[in-house]
């Protein structure tokens, strides 16, 4: 056991209480394990230097780079001065400043053409990129004995940059890496012998030294292959081996019955499914009729249909004697699944009642918010089993609630709702219930064997028919505000065609804690114009009723809201009372309104891909073709509108998440899915190593089919138990 503990070694022991605590606090890393898996962010050549012209603005950045020259400034009437230095390289400047009593080392030091290391955060002043008071190290100086280690271990080889923070500058963690490098060589190796020599990879203590201290190019792809591979496949047989668990478990099969309840709506359909939505359910109910618990995700489009597959997967449970639970992230979301439900399924939705049908079952809502004899009664409903169906919010989890025979739990958006809470209701079976789960932010196939490899996938990506396109275009309204004002013409010609508009907004704008932040940034935001707080839905309501949209009914919706007003406000929108809502994402899932055909996303560079998406879909639900218009004042030439543009360009949704996910980087994916994973992908990026992410799949399958315990595989095991402590062990076993 002895071969794990050096890496298990607290950093304090070997750099010092200091250092160990701004690694700690700062960059999360505090064994010797840790510090090794810390991986170089990428590699500057001896005598190349970085692009300056590349650097990104607010980022910690190091550089290597020529002075090239310095000079002292006087301000405040020869009180206080301030050293200005330019850097070069071959493609652009960059200039650096020190202030006060921090002037007189880096002038004496950094003398034109001297060649440094320089670290700091990129900011802008007076349009100029610059450094203040940078952490540097001369690679050229022969006076001081530091340079000359500086230049020694330099010479000639790749220089790692490691991910830094502001206590502590890339070559000092390199320093650090130094200190424990020694220990790579009790690296525990979770490949099988066999696997690692049919694949030809490098020796893992190698693959450690040759990443942080590669010799050459070849050196890093060599490192980089075999640890991405060895992250994969530990998460992979993870996962594998949670698959492996769930076909052991015992589930009671639930199959249809001919001339049941299913049967009965289908015959009521005013039309026919899609070639998509028949294959999907043929799908749901192979995995109903074994013995073992479904766990399946299912991906959609904002209207693709998937709450139809979804009942019709419920009525299949209810055919076979058992109950279907539907649970929605919110009371909002619950209610309006509750009436969509309701009229999708008529009389079959009234069973036990008055008019209802023979084969009807009962449907019964369950929300906090409910009154005490109605909550009574649906409580009751569903311990006698009356109710065959319930939708409800997290409510349905609480113990009080008790099942006849709960046999299949359907979660609506995923990342909304926590792995403990699935497990919850699932502990509510007689046996462990099966699981649908419904996403409508799609992901692409890689990520989704990452983030959710224990359920199996299924996609709908056809339309139904009757959906109407939805044009979007970017406006921009800086450069052009004519066009913004044009965009609120349009709104008001789409309302008075008897249509109907949202317009989203970052913000509320209604809290004493907001308004003194919203004027400490006012005063911010006069002194540079990026830095005006994101526009607020009470501020623009009332604008646009004093001035553009005047004379139409706009109202407000926001998560501050009173229940009871905000479901009236829907109301009368569902109703087409309101013409105009301005409202935040609450209207991001669900609400479901066919004659609102436009929508105007303010400041919509502040919004993610998949939520801009998530937005636009709830508009062109009905007949008439949807609008949406993505308003910012980004510059041109800025990442952020690039993204609007690429929202603007494609409707298609797995698209639009490949290129969220380029820009973002899974870490939030993975956070918000399996946060007990995630610290485990350093080197992974799970778009870009699509094929390691299967073959590694595939891999793991095979090992786990073979020997599920890993008994032959001790190192496997070993690395595994370090992966998942015991918090991620529990967690993953709920999800």
């Amino acid at each position: 056991m002895d071969r794990v503990s050096s890496f298990d070694e607290p950093l304090k022991k070997l750099l010092g209480g200091a250092t160990a605590k701004v690694m700690a606090e700062h960059l999360d890393l505090h064994t010797v394990g840790d510090l090794l898996h810390h991986y170089p962010r990428r590699y500057e050549e001896r005598g190349k230097l970085t692009a300056l012209a590349d650097l990104p603005l607010d980022e910690h950045v190091t550089v290597v780079a020529q002075v090239a020259d310095a000079r002292i400034l006087m301000f405040n009437n020869g009180r206080g001065k301030r050293l200005e230095v330019t850097l070069t390289d071959g493609s652009g400047r960059l200039q650096l400043v020190f202030f006060g009593h921090g002037v007189h080392k880096p002038h004496k030091e950094l003398l034109p053409g001297r060649q440094a290391m320089f670290a700091g955060k990129v900011s802008v002043f007076n349009r100029k990129m610059q450094l203040a008071h940078p952490t540097y190290q001369l690679l050229d100086a022969s006076d001081a004995d530091e340079a000359t280690e500086a230049v020694d271990a330099f010479a000639g080889r790749l220089l790692p940059i490691y991910p830094a923070c502001k206590q502590l500058d890339s070559w000092r963690i390199a320093k650090a890496v130094d200190a424990v490098l020694p220990s790579a060589q009790d690296a525990v190796d979770p490949l099988p012998a066999a696997l690692r020599e049919g694949r030809g990879f490098t020796p893992l203590p190698e693959a450690l030294l040759k990443v942080h201290r590669p010799q050459t190019k070849a050196d890093i792809e060599d490192a980089k292959a075999r640890l991405k591979w060895d992250e994969a496949f530990v998460l992979q047989v993870a996962l594998a081996r949670r698959r492996y668990a769930d076909t052991q478990l015992p589930a009671a099969a639930r199959r249809p019955v001919a001339d049941g309840l299913l049967d009965a709506f289908d015959a009521k359909l005013p039309f026919t499914l899609t070639e998509g939505q028949e294959k999907v359910s043929k799908e749901i109910f192979d995995d109903l009729a074994t013995e073992h618990p479904m766990h399946r995700l299912l991906q959609g489009e904002v209207g693709s249909g998937k709450t139809m597959v979804a009942l019709r997967a419920m009525l299949a449970v209810v055919d076979a004697g058992g109950q279907a639970a539907m649970l929605a992230p919110t009371e909002v979301l619950a209610q309006q699944h509750h009436r969509s439900i309701t009229e999708m399924m008529g009389e079959l939705a009234e069973g036990g009642m008055l008019g209802g049908s023979d084969q009807g079952t009962k449907v019964v809502l369950l929300t906090g918010s409910m009154g005490t004899a109605a909550r009574r009664q649906a409580l009751l409903d569903l311990v006698t089993g009356e109710a065959g169906i319930v939708i409800g919010t997290h409510a349905l989890i609480e113990d009080k609630v008790q099942f006849h025979d709960l046999g299949l739990v359907v979660v609506d958006e995923q990342h909304r709702f926590g792995v403990e809470q699935r497990d919850a209701l699932r502990s509510k079976g007689k046996q462990p219930p099966h699981l649908l789960v419904m996403t409508a932010t799609p992901i692409p196939r890689t990520v989704a064997m990452t983030v959710f490899g224990d359920l199996e996938t299924s996609v709908l990506d056809q339309l139904p028919a009757g959906r109407s396109p939805i044009a979007s275009h970017v406006v921009p309204a800086k450069d052009k505000p004519h066009f913004l004002a044009r965009a609120w013409e349009r709104v008001r010609e789409e309302v008075e065609n008897g249509h109907q508009a949202y317009v989203v907004c970052p913000r509320i704008g209604d809290d004493a804690e907001e308004e003194k932040k919203g004027k400490a940034k006012k005063k911010a935001a006069d002194e540079d114009p990026d830095k005006r707080p994101p526009l607020a839905v009470l501020e623009i309501a009332d604008e646009l009723r004093k001035g553009a949209l005047a004379g139409l009914t706009v109202e407000v919706l926001h998560g501050r809201m009173h229940p009871d007003e905000k479901d009236d406000v829907m109301r009368r929108f569902a109703a087409g009372d309101v013409g105009v809502l301005v409202a935040t994402t609450v209207i991001e899932v669900g609400v479901n309104v066919p004659n609102a055909t436009a929508m105007v996303i303010m400041d919509a560079d502040r919004f993610g891909v998949s939520q801009l998406h998530q937005l636009r879909g709830r508009v062109g639900r009905g007949s008439a073709p949807g609008l949406c218009l993505l308003v910012s004042e980004a510059h041109e030439a800025s990442p952020a509108r690039a993204r609007l543009s690429a929202v603007a360009a494609t409707l298609d949704g797995f698209e639009l998440s490949r290129i969220d996910l380029e820009q973002r980087r899974e870490g939030d994916v993975l956070g918000q899915a399996q946060s007990g994973v995630r610290s485990s992908l350093r080197m992974l990026t799970v778009i870009d190593d699509e094929e390691v992410i299967a073959a590694a799949r595939e891999e793991a399958v095979a090992v786990v089919a073979a020997d599920p315990e890993l008994e032959h595989l001790p190192e496997l095991r070993m690395v595994l138990s370090a992966l998942l402590d015991k918090d991620r062990e529990e967690y993953l076993d709920k999800g």
